[in-house]
């Protein structure tokens, strides 16, 4: 998916022109069906990617040349899957935000996922749950 995707701005256009003529009642219900197209865009802009990195990297292993190097980090994958995943819910959520409060309601939206990744990255998710353990503590007590 380029950064400029003519097929989904022909949608954009569809879904605002039928927002126009059906009035506002119905804006959720398009707002909604067009995040579905982007999702859908976006859920196979990923697969076709993944597919391709695997093919490469079977390919080098039939050649029998030296695979990648997996990370050096252990929690990269947990850190990487955790940022797809709260960019694929930036989408509806965005949307939200426009939706009940314009700007500001997108400024406030996008500033708790970055923060929301920044404490994950940071380690602040794990180190609080792996200490709670490490003391014989459950995660539900306090």
């Amino acid at each position: 998916m380029e950064a400029r995707d003519p097929e989904l701005k022909k949608e954009l256009d569809a879904t605002l022109h039928a927002r126009r003529e059906l009035g506002e009642e119905y804006e959720s219900a398009l707002v909604e069906s067009f995040l579905d197209k982007v999702e859908q865009r976006l859920d196979g802009t990923v697969d076709r990617r993944v597919r391709r990195q695997l093919a490469e990297q079977q390919m080098a292993v039939a050649r029998g040349t030296r695979p990648p190097q997996q990370p050096a980090d252990p929690n990269f994958g947990e850190r990487f899957g955790f940022g797809i995943i709260t960019m694929i819910l930036a989408i509806p959520l965005s949307a939200i935000g426009v939706v009940n409060a314009d700007l500001p309601g997108l400024i406030v939206t996008w500033t708790g996922i970055v923060g929301v990744n920044v404490v994950h990255a940071s380690g602040g998710f794990s180190r609080s749950r792996k200490s709670r353990r490490d003391e014989g503590h459950s995660e539900w007590e306090e």
